[in-house]
């Protein structure tokens, strides 16, 4: 059937068919139906064999004029992808005209839709194939394969096993061959052990962060390499460029009125006459802003109990041009944590050359690497003590009241830390958490929340259990797992291990289908994150025939390797990540989707079942630094939150609370003085900031730590970020680019975005900022005889040289030099409705994917003998209620009620008569969604009174 579909695609696709998807263009364009036919006929683009052969982006000027016309075409030779100016993948303007919906797959919009989703599954296939490089001691294999076995095939490896010091490690097997079973499957281990049963180690706490970058291309500064001193000579170390020089020159908020925002510290009494001036994304509230800290506090960590090596070190503003911008030469911050520093072992690549087998420098995580909801329940012994359970039922998280109005309050808020507790002196006075640093009024948010929510679940299920307590919970135990488990005999630890699963799904779908989908607010990123979660792609059938017919046949010759790429081809055809694997049919592959009229045979007595839906792609999972390093999103905070009352008048800005007001302690004091449902308003209907330069809060420039060690007083957040960047060894932003496939800019004019009209306002300010950039950074004389990378040629095929393009000997811009933060924030031309760059949105699309890919609890694990029945209906359908849709159709889909807003229902029914509205929880709430994707920023109905929206 496969072979007969791919048959009729690519070979027989009758001529009437493509002529019928080719309709005659209006006056002025080109004719798409001579572009159409010439992009068939030239067939698709096979995977590259080699690195310096990859996609970047860009597509044949036919291929481009097809799926998006002249505007497509025209904008080719500029270095961001092809797909952002495709029909339809913008707002309504980008509409063929006359439409005002995707509609058919062949007509323009569908061409434009089906083939940015193409470009993205291209991208992220050879992010796949060739952004792997794992620092556990695994890579050698990786690259040369092992036993016969091709590198990508590989699913067991020694660097994963327990040691002989792990508590476990007997009962994995020792010296043997290890594999986890019984009481170390049931659930999530707090240590994030035995996640995957074959390799006990992967994703564990104090684990390696990996790489998505080569091994040679990290740490630029250090010069271990000829490509990277030809690559920046000797322009480069910890603090050169001076970071607090950068932090002032191209970081820095400038304000209409400092008086009145004070550095971020607003106004005497919170007074709502306080402003301080950032620039806003019309599309995207600050509950996103701290959704995403809440997040990176479950997926990373480099400090230890909040500090990092002992060392003190300065951070910059040693120069008089430094000086002269206000900085503070005295700062001082404690060094990076390493793991390794001595030079690492080399090995012979099938082409003969030298690779190291890891990064020239290594950290560890200090949290498990999976999505776990591990800042809420802990990630070693230490962190599980500051949970606190309920003694009256030891199954649900300790709550105590709330003293204000809402139904809300009832449910409680988490206590704070008592004394005895392991937590440093700086954490006292905070709510309970597991993970209890960079504590602020968001955090507080989200941990009452989800303290809330897993008690929801925990309350739903002993009403069933009351009601039926002799019925089937679906919860089983390993060590009996034919044996049904009674509602009335699941043990307090098991349901609250089972809720852990239920919450930290949760999250993780919130996540998926909600956060990222406002981020990247379009519908290629809407049809592709849903399809991450559960497989939109089945209703595109001709983008999954695609997508599998070049899995099959480039990832791989060797049959184990497309053994071990099935669970790929299968996503690309349909299913989604979510659950694959979770059910077994008769005579079916392990991987086949939902069907509730064949016999489940999924046994949690077989191993190759439980663990069956993972697919590391032959690299063990963990997060690279280069995730944590997209993820340095401070500009997104705004300095001042403006607080209004669920009570009154919600159109009505009350207060104006410096977010400084709202770290540690007194973000506790905060959130019980003001209630849960207050900051939830207040922060779903204000904007957030733009990521893009002179963004950064004025509070983090001059933020008191105040922790130890003794010598750390006021930092600079936004230099900090530069300097950790460059001590954990990132690349800088043109070779990060290179290595993630993405084609490099030659001059800091290639910042500005070529679309905007010469003159415009918003243009001109884009050419002052890359002066600035050519001010900080500078120039020097080319050398086009220094070749500077590997990862990609020229178009001619030639070596990429110091030149850049020019001629030898000229004066060019040191955009090698830039830095990686800084690179991205100043990346003008962004897809439509994204609010990251093309360069953050490259690492995403192959971490997004994998930590799903990798995790046995969102596939082949998702079952009710780990879940319970309830749970699994729980989060696949937002709630114990059943799927809810929303009214109308949003963007042209009939959509669910989103997680989160479902979420928010339960914890904080108060606000309800608000969320009525409300169609993406991360969408500001008063903000009228308009027409397809607009990002306008006009009140929805009620909201006009609202002083957000006035000029």
């Amino acid at each position: 059937m496969l072979r007969a579909r791919l048959h009729h695609l690519f070979v027989a696709l009758p001529l009437s068919l493509l002529l019928a998807a080719c309709a005659s263009p209006p006056d002025g364009q080109s004719s798409a139906l001579d572009d159409c036919v010439k992009m068939m006929a030239g067939g698709l683009r096979p995977l590259p064999a080699e690195r310096g052969e990859r996609f970047l982006g860009k597509v044949s000027e036919d291929v481009a004029r097809c799926r998006g016309g002249d505007k497509a075409a025209a904008f080719r030779s500029t270095p961001y992808v092809d797909w952002a100016n495709y029909w339809a993948t913008g707002d309504a303007s980008s509409l063929s005209p006359g439409t005002t919906g995707v509609g058919l797959h062949l007509s323009r919009n569908g061409r434009g839709i089906d083939g940015a989703l193409l470009d993205l599954e291209y991208q992220r296939m050879e992010l796949i194939k060739f952004n792997l490089f794992d620092n556990m001691g695994t890579f050698r294999d990786y690259t040369l394969g092992r036993d016969g076995v091709e590198g990508g095939a590989l699913k067991v490896w020694d660097a994963l096993r327990l040691p002989s010091s792990a508590p476990a490690y007997a009962a994995v097997g020792g010296d043997g061959p290890q594999l986890c079973g019984g009481a170390l499957i049931r659930a999530r281990n707090l240590d994030g052990t035995c996640n995957d049963l074959r390799n006990p180690l992967m994703g564990a706490t104090g684990t390696l962060f990996a790489r998505n970058v080569e091994f040679e291309s990290t740490f630029p500064d250090l010069g271990m390499n000829e490509l990277a001193r030809n690559r920046h000579g000797e322009r480069l170390a910890l603090l050169k460029p001076d970071p607090q020089l950068i932090s002032r020159k191209l970081f820095t908020r400038a304000q209409t009125d400092p008086g009145r925002c004070r550095e971020g510290q607003g106004l005497p009494g919170d007074s709502p006459d306080a402003q301080c001036d950032y620039k806003k994304a019309p599309f995207f509230n600050v509950l996103a802003a701290f959704w995403i800290q809440f997040m990176t506090h479950d997926w990373f960590s480099h400090l230890e109990d909040g500090h990092n090596a002992a060392t003190l070190m300065p951070v910059g503003c040693s120069a008089g041009a430094a000086q002269a911008t206000g900085c503070r030469p005295e700062d001082r911050i404690d060094a990076a944590l390493m793991a390794e520093t001595t030079p690492p072992a080399t090995f012979v690549d099938a082409a003969g050359r030298a690779q190291p087998a890891r990064a020239y420098k290594t950290t560890r995580n200090k949290v498990t690497a999976w999505w776990d909801a591990s800042q809420i329940y802990g990630y070693d012994a230490a962190s599980r003590q500051r949970v606190k359970r309920d003694p009256a039922d030891p199954a649900r998280l300790l709550l105590q009241p709330g003293r204000g109005a809402g139904a809300g309050e009832a449910q409680g808020y988490l206590p704070v830390f008592a004394p005895g507790d392991p937590i440093a002196p700086q954490y006292a006075g905070q709510e309970a958490a597991a993970f209890p640093d960079n504590w602020s009024i968001g955090m507080s948010f989200y941990h009452n929340v989800f303290a809330r929510e897993h008690n929801a679940f925990v309350a739903a299920f002993r009403r069933q259990a009351a009601a039926t307590p002799e019925a089937d919970s679906g919860l089983r135990d390993p060590l009996r797992p034919e044996a049904a488990i009674r509602y009335r005999e699941v043990t307090a630890d098991e349901l609250f291990e089972a809720a852990r699963l239920v919450v930290a799904a949760e999250i993780a779908k919130i996540h998926t289908t909600e956060w990222t989908t406002q981020l990247l607010y379009g519908e290629p990123l809407y049809l592709g994150m849903n399809a991450n979660w559960g497989g939109l792609f089945a209703k595109h059938p001709l983008v999954a025939d695609a997508i599998e017919n070049i899995v099959l046949k480039t990832f791989g010759k060797s049959p184990e390797a497309k053994k071990a790429t099935q669970l790929y081809s299968a996503f690309a055809s349909g299913p989604g990540i979510f659950g694959l694997g979770s059910h077994v049919y008769p005579g079916k592959s392990l991987l086949s989707a939902f069907d509730p009229g064949k016999q489940d045979q999924w046994s949690l007595a077989n191993p190759e079942h439980v663990n069956g839906g993972v697919n590391h792609f032959g690299s063990p999972f963990n997060f690279p630094e280069e995730f944590v390093s997209v993820y340095r999103l401070h500009a997104l905070v705004p300095d001042l939150i403006e607080w209004r009352d669920w009570r009154q008048d919600p159109n009505a800005v009350r207060a104006k609370v410096p977010v400084l007001s709202t770290f540690r302690a007194k973000a506790t004091q905060a959130m019980h003085e003001r209630g849960l449902a207050s900051w939830a308003l207040s922060m779903g209907r204000q904007r957030l900031g733009l990521l893009t330069l002179q963004n950064s809060p004025q509070f983090l420039q001059h933020l008191e730590l105040a922790r130890g060690p003794a010598g750390i007083g006021k930092i600079d957040v936004a230099a900090l970020d530069l300097i950790r960047d460059r001590e954990r060894g990132v690349p800088r932003f043109n070779e990060f680019r290179r290595q993630y496939g993405l084609r490099q800019l030659t001059r800091f004019e290639d910042f500005v975005d070529q679309r905007l009209p010469a003159g415009a306002p918003a243009r001109a300010e884009q050419e002052r900022l890359t002066g600035l950039l050519r001010e900080v950074y500078g120039q020097h004389r080319c050398d086009a005889s220094k070749i500077i990378t590997r990862a990609q040629r020229n178009a001619d095929g030639s070596a990429i040289n110091d030149c850049l393009g020019h001629p030898d000997g000229s004066l060019v811009d040191n955009v090698e030099d830039v830095d990686t933060v800084v690179g991205w924030l100043s990346e003008f031309t962004h897809p439509h409705g994204f609010a990251i760059s093309e360069t953050q949105f490259q690492v995403f699309i192959l971490n997004a994917s994998r930590r799903l890919f990798s995790d046995r609890f969102f596939t082949s694990s998702f079952r009710p003998e780990f879940y319970t029945s309830l749970g699994v209906a729980w989060v696949n359908d937002n709630g114990p209620d059943g799927k809810q849709m929303e009214a109308g159709k949003p963007n042209g889909h009939a959509m669910e009620v989103s997680p989160l807003k479902r979420v928010l229902l339960r914890t904080l029914p108060e606000l309800a008569p608000e969320l009525a509205q409300v169609v993406n929880a991360f969408d500001p709430w008063a903000r009228a969604r308009g027409a397809y994707y607009t990002l306008d920023w006009k009140p929805r109905p009620g909201a006009e009174s609202d002083p957000a929206f006035k000029p």
